[in-house]
């Protein structure tokens, strides 16, 4: 980086003595102060509002200034204010960049109304074909959208109006034109009445050129056709343009009329997977940019101090933040946001980037555009090279609080090396590899000439060539674009090198080609793994380990993104986080008009699909027991009962109260929390409300809740539910007012619970719902546990159960089932409840649904098993519920060899002997 100053030798401090207060150095504002001194009390003290805007403008209109030049003379006197704010007061940033912003939005709204009168004038108001006017908005674009214009800036504009037709001429039938011939002379006096160079200067050069078609298309186009063109032409770069837009005037098409516009604009710019297919479009652009700076500064050292396109500058911190919206922004609309400094604290909310990452980018973003605010304060010149002359950089320095050049100097070459390092990083623009890359990016990696397939089979080994060779005359592979098909070239090149090296196994690689083979449409994917080899490599051991995984993969491909968190295996799931986090979604898609059922159906969805698969990524490297899944699987489930129930509760017509008095009780593995994949949920309803028509709106509450639940949607679904333990089973109320639930269970009135209801009682818990209702329910089952029981009808009541349920499991002598077999699961899960229902009177530590585990310890500790008996029985169900998780991971039979399982099948029948005096 070249610096203006010869940093071989000391630095000196400029010649002209400098002292506060600084503004009057700037030689712009010496200027402004000789014309408009009489000028200068139109402003009230403190940055200008719009209100102090029109007051100014009024003034200036009465002394019979026309509106080009009293909104050329307003901008000056803004100007001069704010080069006292920032440079003398020391204003935030922000002061600056949103008074220049409210500056560009007044001064378009004046003009455009001003162009509309005229025009209405002569030719008419521009009618729809309904016969209702045609809006225009006036899109502004980079830093003009996103509310952070700099003090000499242009501004880009883009006009988009709502619908072709004609106007509708004058009185007399003269004058009529089409709309799109309206606009377009709409365009010009707008342009004059801004941009042209008067004798009071210009309000902002404008420029048009991020227009569809650049300078060669139309100014001014229709809604219908920005949607084509989106649909049609739209570039990757123009995604990152789009980025930002916002309709700024006029005034009154601003709010709910330009939803319209939003919605072509938002699906245009995030796509609803996954995009990693922008990195080598970004690369492009930048490419570009830097070799234009290259040329501007050939010959002109100076000019590589460019704090916004040179390396390590403001836009490349604006590229950093864009990519990582633009890639997850179609899945996580709460990173939708325009301002840079705003979208780093979201990425960073998000875990998308290290929040020390986030805030050095943040400081370094305030520090460059600080800088180049005083370099466009010199002389009002769009320009963002640091001044060569000694006495201007001394000025810069000392307006930043710097005591000279050398402190500040350094300070600019910390941030601008910290930005570089942090985009080389993302990008692999340069020598530094990307987090988990393995020592290199995918930018450093050679890209075959051409997609050539002949010369990639003999490479292969025999299984992953057999495997792939049909693909060489696959009519979709040879469909996709030869991008594309290097792309996936170069992931089985790379497969095969790791297999070579025995870092994967080849059950890992043929499942890769299984789930890309039904990818083949969504590059995006082919692009994520090229551009995070650490993704591809933690996915092919994930595909190794297991057949479940890939079967999930390919229903739910989006997950994989998680493997690019370095911290996957560092976290565990945080219910706290997570319904923060999709809370944050549902309230950014409700600032956008898009959260509608389905969006918000398929944003539970995904959260839902990413927690569970870094569950099982973690389970598969062994970072987390069999237990621990379990676990985190039914706080999961816990969330997205409590989420799903908030909303539904929140879009339910028939609502009569903000909180519904309601609660959702957990049966069976929800509530013992040994929830496994794909599990089911055992869950009863129950209200207490005195609203006459509660039975009715809760009724109406719970099916539209289980129908959020159960519903498939393109995103997949979340749970199956089952509702049978119901009081009365699938007979009986899907919602129960929870006295009735009470008087069931504890046996009050003719209509009461069976003993196999009571042993589900054991593992039942309140999971979610109005506060008061959680006591009263663990008063119930509190009370329906520790009630009197005859122990040997319990014992004959629970046996002959146990029976029933064998005779529904007819397995094969010579194989043992590690939960159904005399000795399995079920024998302990029986015997546990029986210890519960007749010893929990007496024993209250019983009470408790801590799991089968810690209840065969407690049962022990009480005196109620032999010494040994109740340790080596939970030894044993620990052990056969991992070799049942296992199993069912690589969707085996849960059936093994008795000799596999002796010693944990005779300590479950040891427990058996013990509680029932049987074998």
């Amino acid at each position: 980086m070249t610096s203006p100053i010869d940093r071989s030798s000391p630095c000196t401090e400029p010649v002209t003595a400098l002292a506060p207060p600084w503004a009057p150095y700037s030689r712009f504002y010496q200027r402004i102060a000789r014309r408009y001194a009489d000028e200068r009390s139109l402003l009230p003290e403190g940055a200008p509002d719009r209100a102090a805007l029109d007051a100014a403008y009024a003034a200036l209109s009465q002394r019979g200034l026309a509106l080009d030049a009293a909104l050329r003379v307003v901008r000056q006197l803004v100007l001069q204010r704010l080069i006292e704010l920032d440079c003398d007061a020391q204003a935030p940033l922000e002061t600056v960049t949103s008074t220049m912003t409210t500056l560009a939005e007044w001064a378009l709204d004046l003009a455009c109304q001003k162009a509309m009168e005229e025009l209405d004038a002569r030719h008419g108001a521009p009618r729809k074909p309904d016969g209702t006017r045609s809006r225009v908005w006036i899109i502004g674009m980079g830093k003009l959208g996103a509310r952070e214009l700099n003090v000499s800036s242009d501004i880009d504009l883009i006009y988009v109006y709502e619908s072709d037709g004609e106007t509708e001429g004058l009185p007399d039938g003269r004058g009529r034109i089409s709309n799109q011939e309206y606009f377009a002379r709409l365009v010009r006096r707008v342009q004059s009445l801004i941009g042209d160079n008067t004798e009071h200067g210009f309000v902002f050069r404008v420029d048009l050129a991020l227009r569809p078609n650049g300078n060669s298309g139309p100014v001014a186009l229709s809604l219908d056709a920005l949607e084509e063109y989106f649909f049609v032409q739209g570039r990757e770069w123009e995604r990152f343009a789009w980025l930002k837009s916002r309709a700024v005037a006029p005034t009154d098409a601003l709010g709910p009329p330009a939803l319209a516009l939003r919605s072509l604009v938002q699906p245009f710019v995030f796509r609803r997977y996954l995009d990693y297919a922008v990195f080598e479009s970004l690369r492009a652009l930048h490419r570009q940019i830097r070799e234009h700076a290259a040329r501007r500064s050939a010959g002109r050292p100076g000019r590589a101090n460019d704090v916004k396109l040179s390396r390590g500058g403001i836009r490349e911190i604006e590229f950093i933040v864009q990519l990582l919206q633009v890639v997850r922004g179609g899945q996580f609309p709460e990173l939708r946001t325009r301002p840079t400094l705003a979208a780093l604290k979201r990425l960073a909310r998000a875990g998308l980037m290290p929040a020390e990452t986030a805030e050095g980018l943040a400081q370094a973003y305030r520090f460059l555009r600080r800088v180049e605010h005083r370099i466009q304060y010199l002389d009002d010149q769009q320009t963002h090279v640091l001044p060569s002359d000694d006495a201007d950089l001394g000025w810069i320095a000392r307006t930043l609080g710097y005591d000279g050049l050398c402190p500040f100097l350094a300070e600019l070459d910390r941030h601008r090396e910290f930005v570089s390092a942090e985009f080389d990083r993302l990008l692999g623009g340069g020598a530094s590899p990307c987090p988990g890359c393995n020592g290199r990016n995918s930018a450093q990696e050679p890209t075959a000439p051409a997609a050539d397939w002949d010369a990639l089979l003999p490479q292969l080994s025999p299984g992953l060539r057999e495997r792939v060779t049909p693909w060489r005359d696959q009519p979709r592979v040879q469909a996709l674009r030869d991008e594309a098909q290097r792309r996936l070239i170069r992931l089985l090149q790379r497969t095969q090198q790791w297999l070579d090296e025995g870092r994967i196994r080849e059950e890992g690689a043929l499942r890769l080609v299984d789930w890309m083979e039904t990818l083949l449409r969504r590059e995006s994917y082919l692009a994520l793994l090229i551009e995070r080899p650490s993704v591809h490599e933690r996915l092919l051991r994930l595909l190794g380990a297991a057949r479940w995984p890939a079967r999930y993969l390919m229903q739910h491909p989006g997950v994989i993104d998680e493997l690019a968190s370095d911290a996957l295996f560092e976290e565990r799931f945080d219910p706290v986080a997570f319904e923060r986090d999709l809370e944050t979604r549902a309230q950014a898609l409700a600032r956008t008009g898009e959260d509608d059922e389905e969006a918000l159906l398929d944003a539970l969805r995904r959260a839902h699909h990413a927690e569970v698969f870094r569950t099982l990524a973690r389970d598969l490297e062994g970072v987390i027991t069999v237990e621990q899944v379990a676990d985190d699987l039914s706080a999961l489930a816990d969330s997205v009962l409590a989420l799903t129930a908030r909303w539904c509760w929140q879009r339910l017509r028939q609502r009569h109260r903000d909180e519904p008095q309601f609660a959702i009780i957990g049966y069976g593995k929800l509530g013992g929390k040994e929830l496994g994949y794909g599990s089911d949920l055992d869950i009863v309803f129950v209200y207490e409300d005195e609203e006459p028509r509660a039975c009715e709106i809760y009724a109406a509450f719970v099916r539209r809740l289980i129908t959020w639940l159960t519903l498939k949607t393109g995103e997949g679904d979340l749970f199956e539910i089952d509702t049978a333990l119901r009081p009365n089973g699938n007979s009986g109320l899907l919602v129960t007012r929870f006295s009735a639930y009470a008087d069931y269970q504890l046996q009050r009135g003719s209509n009461t619970a069976w003993t196999w209801e009571h042993q589900a009682m054991t593992r039942a818990r309140f999971v979610i719902g109005w506060p008061p209702l959680r006591p009263r329910f663990d008063t119930v089952r509190r009370d329906v546990i520790t009630a009197p029981r005859d122990a040997q009808a319990l014992k004959t009541e629970i046996l002959a159960m146990r029976e029933r349920v064998r005779a529904s499991h007819r397995l094969p002598p010579e194989r043992f089932d590690v939960k159904h077999s005399a000795g399995g699961m079920v024998d302990v899960e029986f015997a546990v409840q029986f210890l519960v229902l007749a010893h929990a009177a007496t024993h209250p530590e019983l009470i408790d649904n801590v799991g089968n585990i810690a209840l065969l310890h407690r049962a022990e500790a009480a005196g109620l098993l032999a010494p040994g008996i109740g340790a080596a029985a939970a030894d044993a169900y620990r052990e056969l519920r991992r070799i049942q998780h296992q199993a069912r991971l690589d969707e085996q039979p849960t059936q093994v060899d008795p000799e596999r399982v002796a010693r944990e099948r005779t300590a479950v029948l040891n427990l058996w002997q013990a509680v029932f005096g049987q074998r």
